[in-house]
């Protein structure tokens, strides 16, 4: 069993901050990229940010020069922090990994229930 359990979401004013983490568990073997996605309401879900086990970064448009992605590979631990927070940043986070488990071959990908982040004007 794998788990990736998400925090930090919340209500922000725009301008605000919000750091968001989210933890991976159970019978992992290695984790490949990790990232976080986001989907709002009647939109597709897309990629915000993601990171390899190399520390290599990838960011959406939207977000370059706000938002900062980082991980602790001893905890497997993504972080996502959120600065400049605007309105149309409000949407659901969804934690993704892409990992492989014990006892079971190859790379696959599992997500976090997500967690809400809301930006008021």
């Amino acid at each position: 069993q794998v788990q990736l359990v998400e925090s930090g979401g919340g209500l922000v004013h725009a301008g605000g901050t919000l750091r968001l983490s989210c933890a991976a568990s159970g019978s992992i073997l290695s984790i490949n990229v990790m990232g976080w996605y986001r989907q709002a309401p009647g939109k597709q879900r897309e990629l915000v940010a993601r990171i390899s086990s190399d520390g290599s970064t990838a960011y959406a448009d939207s977000v370059k020069g706000r938002f900062s992605i980082s991980r602790d590979n001893a905890k497997n631990t993504v972080y996502l922090q959120m600065n400049s927070l605007k309105p149309e940043d409000t949407s659901v986070y969804y934690c993704n990994a892409d990992l492989e488990r014990i006892g079971l071959f190859g790379f696959y990908d599992y997500w976090g229930q997500g967690t809400q982040v809301t930006v008021s004007s």
